[in-house]
């Protein structure tokens, strides 16, 4: 299940917050690794490292990298202060962190009372590729808007995987890991805590919830890890937010079943999703595409509202992202109407913000 090899560790290559990515040389190979600061230490050039090569021999994509199990002639101090929550549990590099609705947490007893979001927006996509262009159309739309973003464990479970979430930090209030995720500003155990903690305790006008990078498909109806989408609706419903369904819609996934609006899409929002959600399409698609995705969405229940969002101005915002725009290796060009889409569920939840 694992490949254990050691390397040495040669060169940086870049760094983010809590994470390093490194050249080392493996079995006389340069390999590109992946370390995370928090819990193994900065592994320095001349370094022997612990790796799992797994994933880079696999040549997956999003998760390809080498990763950093230990240093082992250097191991990081040991761990002090708060913290009782276990997140990657019972795995060898399980992690201690403070929780934000553990009973010693400062904000144990805000959440301990809270049961609404009190009509907080609520977007939700399945892809975390979506995350820029959300945030970008909500702040094109409200430019003082306090957003916050939760990543559930559906897919990386260290915040610290992701560049994107580095790269937004200045247009974030803040950051919640729910569930088995860990890294972020706030830890939680599950999405309603986090969805709590967003609103109460980061003080967010709109909160936005995706799975961390590498999403898992396997070509079958419900083998997606972003079929989690549909239950992150139902627990911002129960809890009174304004739930909003950011649709994966797309003319350039060459696969049929993500062409105009993506099956993961229609289920995770159609099926999974029991309570009503706005579903949104931005405006000014091409013609053909237009049709298509109404005649997708013309099988929704009733329950969920198809909402046109205008798109002036949301061009301007996707372009000047912090961040570079990818899904599944295009950008934004290469799948522009993914992005809009993104953009435009962003816009409306940034609209119903009170």
């Amino acid at each position: 299940m694992i490949r254990w090899r050691t390397g040495m560790v040669q060169s940086v290559r870049r760094e983010w917050r809590g994470a390093v990515e490194l050249d080392v040389l493996v079995d006389g190979a340069l390999t590109v690794a992946l370390a995370y600061t928090d819990l193994v230490g900065r592994p320095e050039p001349g370094e022997e490292v612990l790796l799992n090569t797994t994933a880079a021999a696999m040549g997956l994509g999003t998760g390809g990298y080498a990763l950093v199990i230990a240093v082992p002639g250097r191991f990081p101090a040991d761990p002090s202060g708060p913290g009782h929550l276990v997140k990657a549990r019972y795995t060898p590099t399980q992690a201690i962190v403070p929780g934000v609705d553990e009973q010693d947490s400062p904000h144990h007893a805000l959440l301990a009372a809270a049961s609404s979001l009190s009509g907080m927006p609520v977007v939700i996509a399945d892809l975390h590729s979506a995350l820029p262009a959300i945030v970008a159309g909500a702040l094109a739309t409200r430019s003082a808007a306090r957003i916050a973003y939760v990543m559930t464990d559906g897919a990386a479970l260290p915040i610290a995987f992701s560049r994107t979430v580095a790269g937004l930090s200045p247009w974030l209030t803040g950051t919640v890991t729910a569930g088995q995720a860990f890294g972020g500003d706030l830890e939680a155990v599950t999405v309603h805590t986090a969805l709590l903690a967003a609103r109460h305790v980061l003080g967010a006008d709109l909160t936005v919830v995706t799975q961390g990078p590498g999403n898992l498909g396997t070509g079958t109806p419900w083998g997606f890890s972003g079929v989690q989408a549909g239950d992150v609706a139902n627990a911002a419903a129960v809890l009174g937010g304004r739930v909003v369904g950011a649709l994966r819609i797309s003319d350039s996934d060459p696969r049929e079943r993500h062409h105009a609006v993506s099956h993961h899409s229609t289920t995770a929002f159609g099926r999974v999703a029991l309570a009503g959600l706005d579903l949104v399409t931005p405006a000014g698609l091409p013609e053909s595409l237009a049709a298509q995705v109404k005649a997708d969405l013309a099988g929704q229940p009733e329950r969920n509202r198809v909402v046109e969002v205008p798109t002036d101005g949301l061009d301007a915002a996707l372009r000047a992202s912090p961040v570079p725009l990818s899904t599944m290796g295009r950008g934004l060009d290469e799948d522009y109407a993914y992005f809009l889409a993104a953009a435009a569920a962003g816009r409306h939840a940034a609209s119903l913000a009170s």
